[in-house]
């Protein structure tokens, strides 16, 4: 495949990678994109994904709030796949610069990366609304109800973006600054379509954007690079 053959030539040469990924990347590792709604959704909720993980939804309805996210979210037997540790192993061979990603699943860390932009937080941090402390997911997912603080007895809230919220700003700068500098920008596994994320792509400056994704995106015929296909098998291949 030619493209695959550039892609290569490309990394090899460079040591300022940017990797910008979606949800897409988690797909290949068992973990379902909760936006493709289906069947399950319909007999087993009262609403659909999106209205379940707002902010406004969880104030109102934490426990209804909490059984899908303990069912849907908390993939914790989940284990990185090869664009994840293709993702780490350059960032340990000093290519890769930093790691943005919209995913929440921790993946990327659990494969080796050490620098990731984690946009929309992660399932494994877990904060005490009333105190403070911190728990982690495997607190979350066997505890029933809404889980409650040991300490203080306050609500538990998952440290993820829910809609509604607004993203990190230090998170968010730090990807901008990534992407400005970066030499090759790699797009994997997002339909980039989810602002304020999708809007990162606008901070890069250089001539090597390359976009993997298995469906086209809105921003196809602004990539330098086009790949179509499974961003594991691609990442396999390099």
């Amino acid at each position: 495949m030619k493209e695959l053959d550039t892609l290569k030539k490309w990394v090899n040469e460079s040591d300022n990678i940017v990797f910008f990924g979606g949800a897409g990347v988690s797909t290949e590792s068992g973990i379902p994109d909760f936006r493709s709604v289906d069947g399950l959704y319909h007999q087993q909720y009262d609403y659909p994904p999106e209205t379940i993980l707002s902010h406004t939804f969880y104030r109102q309805k934490t426990e209804e709030f909490y059984r899908f996210y303990r069912a849907k979210m908390l993939a914790l037997d989940a284990k990185p796949n090869k664009a994840h540790e293709k993702l780490a192993q350059w960032e340990s061979e000093g290519k890769l610069k930093a790691v943005i990603t919209q995913n929440i699943d921790g993946l990327h860390q659990a494969a080796g990366s050490k620098k990731v932009f984690e946009l929309h937080g992660s399932v494994h941090r877990n904060y005490c609304e009333k105190c403070g402390a911190f728990y982690d997911a495997s607190y979350i997912l066997h505890s029933s109800g809404v889980p409650a603080c040991e300490k203080c007895g306050g609500k538990i809230k998952p440290d993820v973006v829910l809609y509604e919220e607004g993203l990190d700003t230090k998170t968010m700068q730090g990807a901008m600054e990534a992407i400005h500098n970066a030499d090759i920008l790699i797009i994997g596994g997002t339909s980039l379509t989810v602002y304020p994320a999708a809007g990162l792509i606008d901070y890069y400056r250089g001539h090597k954007l390359v976009l993997i994704n298995k469906s086209v995106t809105p921003m196809d015929s602004r990539a330098d690079l086009l790949i179509q296909g499974s961003i594991g098998e691609i990442f396999g291949q390099l």
